[in-house]
């Protein structure tokens, strides 16, 4: 074989790989553009439709009947915030802790890949089955919808995805990082607390923003636990509104006034999720 034939199979094999590339890019990019082009169109219609069913009513008056001429989602704002708070605060400590054990503790162990392999399927369980164990559980028994047996449901959700997320972070940790801590004497408690935890917080705390994003749009599980109340309660034994079942209802209704306020409600919970994310980044900014 030549020296002309060898060095024109390779223009030829680099010819093919360019071709190869430009279609896996153009694919790539393609799938971007789709992805984006849906979600910068559900953007546009959330601040559209759900802007104009903003005002000061919707922040004091709480959820009306069809057809009045007043009427808010105020009962339903504070219902949501006070579950997804309780949720957060519940869920958080028992996920992160679970996270430590799994990444510093039983890496190996047989406890560590049962706890793992159960943590995978309800990560992947849908919301509605944590919602129907919590009603069978709880509401059954006390024979009554509660905004205590919300917050569970919601806790349950959050704890999976803490796990996840805390467990990934720690192991990213170089381990010259706990070696190092190690040599100077260190019990492994501090390290786990003062370095490990310490180098991983941004990625902890953007897990927890996760699961924070997540239940804050949750509806089948408060649907089984807290379903609903029209009036203003700050008891959490007793059924409590929320954002996403009042939207749920009213959206699915026939009555003007009650779409208008499923989209300002769709509206809040959006920009709440968002404002969340980007107060937790500011504070964060130098420490990813």
């Amino acid at each position: 074989m030549t020296a002309a034939s060898i060095e024109s199979r390779k223009h030829a094999k680099h010819r093919s790989r360019k071709r190869v590339n430009g279609i896996a890019l153009a694919l790539a990019l393609g799938a971007m553009a789709f992805g984006v082009f849906w979600l910068i169109w559900i953007l546009i219609e959330t601040v559209r439709l759900g802007f104009g069913g903003l005002s000061l009513a919707t922040f004091t008056e709480m959820t009306p009947p069809p057809l009045a001429d007043t009427g808010g989602l105020a009962n339903a704002i504070y219902g949501s915030l006070m579950m997804v708070t309780l949720a957060t605060l519940v869920g958080t400590p028992i996920g992160v802790m679970a996270g430590v054990y799994l990444a510093e503790y039983g890496a190996k162990s047989r406890l560590g890949a049962v706890t793992r392999f159960i943590n995978d399927i309800l990560l992947s369980a849908p919301s509605i089955v944590v919602g129907l164990f919590i009603y069978a559980v709880v509401v059954a028994r006390m024979k009554s919808f509660s905004g205590y047996a919300g917050v569970l449901a919601l806790a349950l959700i959050v704890i999976p995805v803490v796990i996840r997320t805390t467990e990934n972070m720690l192991v990213l940790v170089p381990n010259a990082l706990r070696e190092a801590a190690y040599a100077l004497g260190t019990p492994k408690w501090k390290v786990i607390l003062s370095i490990t935890l310490k180098a991983a917080r941004a990625g902890v705390v953007t897990g927890v923003l996760l699961a924070v994003a997540r239940i804050a749009g949750e509806t089948a599980p408060l649907l089984f636990t807290a379903l609903s109340n029209q009036f203003w309660t700050a008891d959490l034994g007793s059924p409590m509104a929320s954002l996403p079942v009042t939207i749920f209802k009213f959206a699915m209704s026939p009555y003007e006034n009650w779409q208008k306020l499923a989209w300002a409600g769709v509206f809040l919970i959006t920009i709440g999720v968002l404002a969340l994310n980007i107060i937790a980044r500011t504070l964060f900014r130098n420490k990813y």
